[in-house]
């Protein structure tokens, strides 16, 4: 795998590169703001795989009660400017908290210097039953945040 496709870890936190496609924008030539989710989103996934973490393997736990699977529980998005057809975007994500069952992360799509969107993101970890579970702590510590991870 070319590690250089899943972004770089920075600063205690992670920047993905990403282009605007055709299929990103409405009718008006401005990226869809659905759209801006899957930015969020390859932002999060990414970040977690440089921290050499497989998702996939953390699913395959033979006792659905030992695997962890990540869960958005709530975003709050702040839309400040559009993004365009062929602009390069930069997604920044970056932990706040991570303690227990859930991780608090900060996310927001630049274009240069410009923020075009930030959004605070609440991740609940859930066991293959789909309940709660801590983060077991050799994962919390990858996430090296500021709260008791």
């Amino acid at each position: 795998m070319d590690a250089s496709l899943s972004g770089y870890l920075q600063d205690g936190g992670h920047q993905l590169t990403q282009r605007v496609y055709y299929e990103d924008t409405d009718f008006s030539g401005f990226v869809y703001h659905a759209r801006y989710l899957h930015f969020f989103e390859r932002g999060r996934t990414d970040y977690i795989r440089l921290l050499g973490v497989s998702q996939g393997t953390l699913h395959a736990q033979t006792d659905p009660a030992d695997s962890v699977a990540f869960v958005v529980r709530r975003m709050e998005i702040d839309f400040k400017s559009p993004a365009r057809m062929d602009d390069v975007l930069t997604i920044v994500t970056k932990p706040r908290e991570v303690r227990g069952a859930r991780m608090m992360l900060d996310q927001t799509i630049l274009r240069g210097d410009d923020a075009l969107a930030a959004a605070a993101v609440t991740v609940a970890v859930v066991n293959g039953f789909g309940r709660a579970r801590r983060l077991p702590e050799a994962l919390a510590a990858k996430f090296g945040a500021g709260g008791d991870a």
